[in-house]
């Protein structure tokens, strides 16, 4: 197989599932709306379940539902048919994929969530299915054509599948309200959980900060600049609000033999860009990577309590 072969067949490949996915938006309706709300209103835990390719993509469903403010976990329907059944309480819902929706491992957990009362929602391709006829609520997606040439190979079906579990942990994130700070408390580790941090939690503050007032001589602000080693100074008025900041930049532009003799707010940049300490990591480091500064002030009513430094950021990264 050469190279323009291989291509053809990958762009082929996206081709197919791209146009299938097209078909999805019909699904949209009622039924998939009173699945949300359903799940929505679980006491308990969502309980994935498939078989084979379907087990995987509802594992990562799961985790998804997880980790964006719906407590989920899989279970493997060939093993619930082995005792995890027993996993599942009333408080709980089930989430069946199947992409025919005659999966026979999956009979057991019909039959189970029948008996104790559990509701089942699924998402299968056949509306005709014992499953989606056994459903409390079903989603039911046009059969695709998969990406596969031999159309066997579970392709277009399982990226439909993982995109429609999406949509329904989406809309339950917004539905429940769920906020990024709640977020940051299931992604402690990794750069994730470091962009979650709140600016409290890192910035620099009472003595630390480099501030100078507005009627200072430059004299006096330039040492305080060099003894704070921000790079910055901010400028306050009497009321010890932030009027203005003095950067390296302020320096090189009003350099000159009189530079020592004026004010600070002589050569100040009024109006500079701040925070506020509940301001996530990422937040503040898209602020200061549009303004490309390499300090902002922290202030409370235009009172700064704070600073951060890009290089507080970068420690956070390593």
């Amino acid at each position: 197989m050469n190279k323009s072969k291989i291509i053809n067949r990958a762009k082929k490949t996206l081709s197919t599932e791209v146009k299938e996915l097209k078909n999805l938006s019909k699904i949209f309706n009622n039924n998939f709306y009173k699945a949300v709300i359903l799940l929505s209103k679980v006491k308990g835990r969502v309980i994935v379940t498939g078989v084979g390719k379907s087990a995987h993509i509802g594992n990562k469903i799961s985790a998804t539902l997880a980790s964006t403010g719906t407590p989920s976990y899989l279970i493997h329907a060939t093993e619930a048919s082995h005792g995890d059944l027993g996993g599942i309480t009333k408080d709980d819902c089930i989430l069946a994929i199947s992409n025919s929706g005659e999966t026979s491992e999956l009979n057991n957990i019909i039959s189970y969530s029948k008996r104790f009362d559990i509701p089942l929602v699924s998402i299968s391709s056949n509306a005709k299915s014992l499953l989606n006829k056994n459903s409390a609520v079903g989603i039911v997606y046009k059969k695709p054509i998969e990406a596969c040439p031999h159309n066997l190979a579970p392709t277009s079906s399982t990226t439909i599948m993982l995109v429609i579990g999406d949509c329904i942990a989406m809309s339950l994130l917004e539905l429940k309200g769920f906020k990024s700070s709640q977020f940051k408390n299931f992604h402690p580790g990794g750069n994730l959980g470091k962009d979650l941090k709140r600016v409290h939690e890192i910035m620099h503050t009472g003595t630390s900060l480099p501030l100078a007032k507005e009627n200072d001589k430059m004299t006096k602000t330039l040492l305080t600049m060099t003894k704070k080693s921000f790079g910055c100074v901010g400028v306050i008025n009497n009321n010890k609000k932030l009027i203005g900041i003095i950067t390296d930049g302020d320096l090189r532009r009003n350099m000159n033999n009189s530079l020592f003799n004026l004010k600070a707010v002589n050569i100040m940049t009024k109006k500079p860009s701040t925070g506020n300490k509940e301001m996530l990591i990422g937040e503040a480091l898209n602020i200061m990577n549009n303004k490309k500064i390499t300090s902002l002030f922290i202030c409370e009513k235009n009172k700064p309590v704070g600073i951060i430094h890009i290089h507080d950021l970068l420690r956070l990264s390593s």
